[in-house]
């Protein structure tokens, strides 16, 4: 089994964090891909469908991870503090080539934190898994937020900068 833990604890484009937004994704692949992840719970509004695979979920209170293989062939999966994922096998920036991917999810809160178990099938990862990253999205408005495991510059938040994410060794 291969493991993997992206801790978010900078924003975007690397600056300080306060301790209470940080959030955690460990990442194990075996039969399946298991996330599990631990994040601040910041209660924003969950979207107006009931819990299950969700379109833009990035628009809300979201935790994101992002696996990139050959060609700018990648995973997206973002999974919400109430039971709201989506997940996306993307082949260049921004190319959605799959959505709604199958994934079982299960979140629990507690306070000022949350917890999810996600699992899904290996066949959607890319080829030769090269690099990875996490985010974690929160707030309305002005306070929204955007934070990152490893940044990525620029001159506005932009989670699809593949070049700016950290090699991993996970591999399938």
């Amino acid at each position: 089994m291969q493991s993997e833990r992206f801790e978010i604890q900078c924003t975007w484009d690397g600056g300080a964090l306060a301790a209470s937004e940080f959030a955690r994704i460990d990442v194990r692949m075996s039969s399946d891909l298991h996330l599990s992840i631990e994040a601040s719970y910041h209660d924003d509004p969950a979207p107006d469908v009931p819990p299950g695979m969700t379109e833009a979920l990035w628009n809300y209170e979201v935790v994101e991870f992002f696996l990139v293989g050959m060609r700018e062939r990648y995973l997206e999966i973002e999974l919400g503090p109430h039971g709201h994922h989506l997940g996306l096998v993307l082949a260049g920036r921004r190319n959605v080539v799959e959505r709604g991917i199958p994934i079982e999810y299960s979140v629990e809160r507690s306070g000022s934190r949350w917890r999810g178990e996600a699992r899904l099938s290996l066949g959607w990862l890319p080829a030769d898994i090269r690099s990875a990253n996490a985010y974690s999205i929160h707030g309305k408005g002005r306070s929204r937020r955007y934070l990152a495991a490893h940044p990525v510059p620029g001159s506005a938040p932009d989670f699809h900068r593949l070049e700016h994410f950290a090699p991993t060794s996970l591999a399938r």
